[in-house]
């Protein structure tokens, strides 16, 4: 068994690690001398993890080597990973003050986690996703928080939940927690200003904390009349009986604002016994939902304004009167809280989009109706007003951004703390500019012989049969399957039945998504070499018919990942997207576990059965900083192939770095990449390699 460090060992080591935030006030030696009385795996444990949380930040480190002896003298390692990796969390999401509060108060985290049988958000979140995406309604993330809330977009769920002894009973609390948020958006609690309501009271903090119990009742009784089984499991898990005083809240037309009102006859009485899965009403939803509703209006008015130009010929739009857009809402009968609704133009009805239809169930959620002057067609006028409002808001840039519908925000993997970092990745999409330099048509004359060779073996791929052997019934005999029944006949067997052949016809039914690396390492013949096979991959394509789209990554830092649009599913490949190709050009870094779990959302997007992410790529995951060099950007990277994997997507590299057989076989596997030697033979390989890939 390896030695125990003595205080002077440690002392040297945490010199090293934690040097920067040292001064004469905060000397190592103290922190050497607590950490000394462990034994030497613990000691082991508390030195990786300080050297781990001291590459996102000196005080954190600190803050940790100082909490950590207390805190492991209530933990064993399994639940003091949990514990600091809540705590990292809690400082990616909030910043440095709160997460060294958290790792301060673990004590806190002990209570929290006593029970040996709690469920976990990080055990259950795959579970939590696919239950809140059963929901319906708009698309909502879940994250952790100490208390349960949310800001009508994120459902903020406990770490860890152990009020039960059962784990499927505190796996339920869960369920419990994020219907009743989700019933928050949709059954209209922000409707009304919470905020100013409760600041009329001598204690506003009691006043919204009542509030949200109130507003509990009224939705727990939603969601029962919705989901039987969910009340079944209320009842039994509640533990005492509904307060008569808050009858009222049963009933099926209640509101937000029956709930503001017994708030006013029960804030000098006695409070409604609490259930064990109580919420916090976080009253910056109204900031998000202000947002939102910019958003959505913009959306709104563009969709509109599209719809318009597919339903009035172009000499009379411009004549046509402004407002011709009529909506009807109905409650529907489904008890969930839609809305039936119906679009006229001109008094015709209209089939709407299911994304317009979305949208106008999230208009809807918000504000209990479509308003007047929302009926009114913008088209890029609408855009531009959502920036222009976004602009004059004042508020800070990333505020903003959160806020912008042309920003995603992605988790990203640190394989040190085993764990993801919480909405890490700020990305953004934008379209290649389109460029007429001339460059697709030198393209289509320099490779003419060998464009017409692919569209010839594309067209054969199209039409060809497979041909089924050993079948019951069929169009020929298999003489393979007659010898063989022949042989087990001779030898006293029965002769089998299936001796046929048959042609059936391949149905293609797939959807590629091309993932171009726009790196500064492509500039030059790689550049080129990647815009000429894009060229003749498209062109033989075209052929084909599959469905494909083209998009271009790149980025400088997690603030900065880009992802450049040349061709959706849905866009026809014509001048625009040839000369966006044109337009490909060398930009910043390769930062692709963001890009890899963006495109991956976008795929899929799509019905097909098979679902391929193709990268052209020139090199290893890498950025400029963040410690995204090296074995940190290709675990990322790997672990965002992982969840495509486990999303029906495969994907396939097809690179020129010669270093690839060092770390390709690792992030895509054995098979799944392949090494052009030579980038001159780059835009021949790659539609040979799409043929191989897709027969």
């Amino acid at each position: 068994m390896t030695a125990q460090l003595n205080a002077k060992e440690l002392r040297e080591k945490l010199d090293y690690l934690l040097g920067p935030v040292l001064s004469s006030r905060r000397s190592a030696m103290p922190l050497a001398e607590a950490i000394a009385v462990f034994d030497r795996p613990s000691q082991d444990f508390m030195l990786h993890w300080i050297e781990v949380i001291d590459r996102s930040n000196y005080e954190m480190a600190y803050q940790f080597a100082a909490a950590a002896p207390a805190a492991l003298a209530h933990f064993d390692t399994a639940r003091a990973e949990a514990w600091i990796i809540h705590a990292m969390d809690v400082y990616d999401r909030d910043g440095l003050h709160h997460g060294t509060q958290a790792l301060r108060q673990f004590e806190t985290f002990v209570r929290q986690t006593s029970e040996a049988r709690a469920a976990t958000f990080a055990e259950h979140a795959r579970v939590l996703e696919l239950f809140v995406c059963g929901l319906a309604g708009r698309r909502l993330k879940l994250d952790t928080a100490a208390d349960a809330g949310t800001d009508t977009e994120t459902l903020f769920l406990p770490p860890r939940i152990a009020l039960f002894p059962d784990k499927a009973d505190n796996l339920a609390v869960y369920r419990i927690l994020a219907t009743l948020l989700w019933a928050q958006g949709r059954h209209g609690t922000w409707q009304a200003d919470l905020e100013t309501a409760c600041a009329a009271y001598a204690d506003p903090a009691r006043a919204i904390g009542l509030l949200a119990r109130l507003e509990g009742l009224r939705l727990e009784a939603r969601v029962a009349r919705t989901f039987p089984g969910s009340a079944r499991t209320m009842t039994r898990l509640r533990g005492h009986a509904p307060d008569p005083r808050c009858a009222e809240l049963a009933a099926t037309d209640a509101s937000v604002a029956d709930s503001l009102k017994l708030l006013e006859r029960l804030y000098d009485d006695t409070d409604p016994p609490e259930a064990p899965w109580h919420f916090s009403l976080q009253t910056k939803a109204a900031t998000v939902r202000a947002a939102r509703l910019k958003r959505e209006r913009s959306e709104f008015a563009a969709a509109l304004a599209d719809l318009v130009r597919q339903q009035v010929p172009p000499e009379k739009t411009a004549t046509a009167a402004e407002n011709r857009f009529s909506i009807d809402t109905a409650a529907s009968s489904d008890g969930e809280g839609h809305r039936e609704f119906e679009l006229r133009l001109d008094g015709r009805p209209l089939a709407p989009s299911q994304p317009l239809a979305q949208l106008v169930d999230s208009i809807l959620q918000d504000l209990g109706e479509i308003p007047d002057d929302y009926m009114r067609a913008s088209g890029d006028a609408g855009h531009a007003e959502k920036e222009d409002a976004v602009a004059d808001s004042g508020e800070e840039a990333p505020l903003a951004a959160k806020f912008d519908s042309s920003v995603r925000f992605y988790n990203e993997w640190d394989f040190r703390r085993k764990h993801y970092r919480k909405d890490w990745c700020t990305l953004r999409e934008t379209d290649v500019e389109p460029v007429d330099n001339g460059f697709v048509e030198s393209v289509l004359d320099r490779y003419r012989p060998q464009i017409a060779q692919l569209k010839r073996s594309f067209e054969a791929m199209r039409g060809e049969d497979r041909l089924l052997k050993r079948q019951a019934a069929g169009d020929d005999i298999d003489f393979d399957a007659l010898v063989e029944g022949y042989a087990d006949l001779k030898a006293g067997m029965e002769l089998p039945e299936r001796l046929l052949t048959r042609r059936h016809k391949a149905e293609r039914n797939l959807a590629v998504l091309f993932m171009v690396d726009m790196s500064g390492s492509t500039k030059g013949w790689v550049n080129d070499a990647e815009r000429e096979a894009l060229v003749m991959l498209c062109e033989a394509l075209e052929v084909l018919g599959d469905r494909y789209a083209i998009y271009g990554f790149s980025g400088v830092t997690r603030q900065r990942c880009q992802i450049y649009r040349i061709k959706r599913f849905d866009d026809a490949y014509d001048d625009t997207v040839r000369r966006r190709i044109a337009g490909i050009a060398p930009k910043d870094y390769t930062r692709m576990g963001a890009a890899i779990r963006h495109l991956s959302t976008v795929l899929n997007g799509v019905e097909a059965r098979t679902k391929l992410l193709v990268t052209l790529s020139d090199g290893k995951p890498d950025d400029y900083s963040d410690h995204y060099r090296g074995e940190y950007g290709i675990e990322d990277t790997r672990q965002a192939l992982i969840e495509a994997h486990h999303a029906g997507i495969k994907p396939f590299c097809i690179t020129i770095d010669h270093e690839a057989r060092d770390y390709l076989p690792h992030l895509y596997g054995p098979v799944n990449w392949t090494l052009v030697d030579n980038v001159e033979r780059l835009p021949l390989k790659v539609a040979d390699i799409y043929r191989r890939l897709t027969t």
